[in-house]
């Protein structure tokens, strides 16, 4: 007998279906279908927090589970890096990163019986040098093209990462830890599903 859900998930994100079910959390997937443009002026900071909030109230509509929204950024310095449009631009954000420290924000707001409760994680992600053939392998197993920054650290791209300052459940999609947390102050048992 399946675990009813007890939590609308607004993502179509795997990653995340995946992460939320590691803690024991079953859920309904109603994806948001927001334009994810950052606006002219808007920090990094501002930009992945406020798309958090905007998919967590599209995807409550109608529905009388508590619902999470989610995004998660690539930046470097001022620039956000999104999913890759091709080979050329996979390869520009690849050498871009290549033996350099990038941050990852991942944002997470909560709507529930408690209001709106949200958080933002920072990550620090050292990559080490990648060579141009690497670039080529790696685009060629198909994995960077759905990915922020055209790299997996759940995949793949892990060979690439020399070092991490933070979250890595955050950097793959969903910050558990603060995730966790919201989830329980609004009323969510962990572990409830099957193990």
């Amino acid at each position: 007998m399946p675990t009813p859900p007890v939590l609308r998930l607004a993502s179509a994100s795997p990653r995340r279906r995946e992460l939320l079910a590691s803690i024991g959390v079953t859920v309904e997937v109603q994806p948001a279908d927001l334009d994810e443009s950052r606006l002219p002026g808007e920090s990094p900071e501002s930009f992945v927090s406020r798309l958090a909030r905007e998919k967590a109230e599209a995807g409550h509509v109608g529905s009388r589970l508590p619902t999470l929204g989610a995004d998660t950024v690539v930046v470097q310095g001022d620039e956000v890096f999104g999913k890759p449009q091709d080979r050329v631009d996979a390869r520009r954000m690849l050498e871009q990163l290549s033996g350099t420290r990038h941050r990852v924000l991942s944002a997470v707001a909560v709507i529930g019986p408690r209001g709106l409760l949200e958080c933002r994680v920072a990550t620090t992600v050292v990559m080490r040098e990648i060579e141009s053939v690497e670039i080529d392998a790696y685009w060629d197993t198909g994995e960077p093209a759905d990915k922020a920054a055209g790299y997996a650290i759940q995949g793949r791209a892990a060979i690439f990462v020399s070092r991490l300052e933070g979250s890595y459940s955050a950097v793959v999609g969903l910050p558990l830890h603060e995730t966790s947390t919201l989830l329980q102050a609004q009323g969510i048992a962990l572990w409830a599903g099957p193990g």
